[in-house]
Order: structure tokens, then C-alpha cells, then sequence
């Protein structure tokens, strides 16, 4: 996965006093270097951004945490033409007519799953035919 040469230290600042998330996010990256290794990934100053010509997912930390939240948690932001009909989507949100932005909560390096990583490749499908338009 191309990054730049500053992406361990702009990681590390990312997750400054949170090292649970940073263990969460290292799994999740590991697992989406595996999955899009074509795929382009940039830290944000409040998320880290996964491209492949486009947008398609990013991971963030909670901005203003809900009631029944988890204290550590990642969240996973996956842009598709659909939202997800599962209980693991904390937040659903059409900014535009058939694009969904999709917030998954990541609590548990098991939640890393083949449905997540399921909607990971949905989500790079869907960024790459929106450049075929």
C-alpha cells in the first residue's frame, strides 16, 4: 500500500495517548495492506484516509461519543451506495442521492472480520465505478 515516508510518525501522532486504538488500527491496516495493496492511505489531521483513485473507507477516533459507545474504539468509515443493514453500523448518513456514508465501531481486533473486510471490497468497488461514470 503507497503511503509517504512521514506515515509512521503522523500514525504515531494520530494515535498520541491512545494506544489501544493504535493497536486496533495497526490490525485493521494490516489487514487492508493485504486486501488493497494497490490502495493509497494518508493521515488526516482527524481521520486516515484509504484511497484507490477515490475515497473509499477511513478510520477515525470518536469525535463526540454516544451514550452506548465503547471508551476505546476505532471508528471505520465505509462509503457505499447502499447503507449497511447491520446492527455493527453505529451511523448511517446519505450526504448525496445512492452515496452512504457507513460508521462501523471497532472495539475488538476480532471484529476485523471477513463482513467487514467484506464491505471494505464493496466499498473499493464502489470508488472505482465512480470514476467510470
Amino acid at each position: 500500500m503507497e503511503r509517504t515516508e512521514f506515515y509512521p510518525a503522523d500514525v504515531g501522532f494520530f494515535f498520541e495517548g491512545k494506544p489501544r486504538e493504535l493497536e486496533l488500527y495497526e490490525a485493521l491496516f494490516a489487514q487492508m495492506e493485504q486486501a488493497f495493496p494497490e490502495a493509497s492511505v494518508k493521515v488526516q489531521k482527524s481521520q486516515i484516509s484509504f484511497y484507490h483513485k477515490h475515497l473509499f473507507a477511513a478510520a477515525s477516533l470518536p469525535l463526540r461519543r454516544r451514550k452506548n459507545w465503547p471508551d476505546e474504539c476505532l471508528v471505520v468509515t465505509i462509503g457505499l451506495a447502499r447503507p449497511l443493514d447491520s446492527p455493527r453500523a453505529a451511523v448511517k448518513v446519505e450526504p448525496y442521492p445512492g452515496r452512504w456514508t457507513n460508521h462501523v465501531l471497532l472495539a475488538r481486533k476480532e471484529e476485523i472480520d471477513q463482513q467487514l473486510l467484506g464491505w471494505l471490497r464493496e466499498a473499493y468497488d464502489f470508488a472505482l465505478a465512480k470514476g467510470k461514470k
